[in-house]
């Protein structure tokens, strides 16, 4: 028995006639456009990597360049839709569903798939574009970033990812009848189950924890940017680094994901994702020219700090 606890009925999917729309992919949808909306708005600031385009920075190249970042956002959101859906195919391999586990229609989705698949694409879309493609990746990172926030606000809205039972006071309890995220399906019961504090049991709120951590990552991203100066590439990598790492520690407050003993499959993904961040930064800070500094400043971090 917990002496409190967070419960609130989770949000059950909109029907509109033959449509069912959940109410976590809607706000994944939202939190899509506000931070494609926030890397555009640092893009404009900036206006490109004028090391590259020196002769051609002009207001001109600034609307191409936006055109071309549209484009690279455009393919990223098709990326990241399958990034998602199938970076966890191989946790359901493991878990032994079969040839299921690839079917598009089918499974869970991941934020981290859906980080990996749109920068993937979006990294293939600069090329063909001819864009820079370390100080884009900067201007996005903040917007990758907040994206996580409200992304989560879905979570938290269906009551997804909740981890281990706790007593914590800011746990969350579910009640009889609570219709959880698929993905805690087993911990929905029937009143003849609650206990005598009328819950069936209090959780951790990881999905939560995210939500925060994410957020001061994001500050820590403003403040970086205004405090110190930087390398095209450091500022993305930072963002790799930290929400890489943050998910690898988070996920050992959820149980039942399939992987590799103690470490489940997303905390692979985590783990890969915060290792590579580090390594792209200590590989900036050694082989990245000195001058290259000054670069930044003139390509748009310094403008992007308004």
């Amino acid at each position: 028995m917990t002496l409190a606890s967070i419960s609130y009925p989770p949000l059950a999917p909109i029907h509109l006639g033959m449509f069912h729309l959940s109410v976590h992919g809607v706000v994944i949808a939202v939190a899509f456009l506000i931070a494609a909306w926030l890397a555009t708005r640092h893009m404009a600031r900036a206006g490109g990597d004028v090391a590259a385009y020196r002769s051609a920075y002009r207001s001109a190249y600034r609307s191409a360049y936006r055109s071309a970042y549209q484009s690279v956002l455009s393919w990223a959101l098709v990326g990241a839709v399958v990034g998602a859906r199938y970076l966890t195919a191989p946790a359901a391999l493991l878990d032994g569903a079969g040839w299921s586990a690839l079917s598009p229609l089918d499974g869970s989705f991941s934020i981290l798939g859906g980080f990996t698949g749109g920068i993937l694409t979006g990294l293939w879309r600069m090329r063909v574009l001819g864009m820079p493609i370390l100080p884009t990746l900067d201007i996005s990172a903040r917007g990758l970033a907040l994206g996580t926030v409200i992304g989560r606000i879905g979570c938290l809205a269906i009551a997804d990812h909740l981890g281990r039972p706790t007593t914590l006071p800011w746990g969350y309890g579910v009640k009889p009848g609570y219709d959880v995220a698929p993905a805690g399906n087993a911990l929905e019961c029937t009143t003849a189950q609650a206990g005598v504090d009328g819950l069936c049991g209090v959780y951790q709120p990881v999905a939560l924890y995210d939500l925060l951590a994410a957020a001061v990552l994001l500050l820590v991203l403003y403040a970086i940017v205004r405090l110190w100066p930087l390398l095209a590439g450091q500022l993305f990598a930072v963002w790799m680094a930290w929400y890489g790492l943050q998910r690898f520690v988070l996920d050992f407050l959820r149980v039942g994901d399939a992987g590799f003993g103690p470490i489940s499959w997303n905390q692979v993904s985590g783990l890969v994702g915060g290792t590579g961040g580090v390594a792209l930064l200590w590989w900036l800070g050694r082989r990245r020219p000195a001058a290259d500094s000054a670069v930044v400043a003139e390509v748009g971090l310094e403008g992007a700090r308004m």
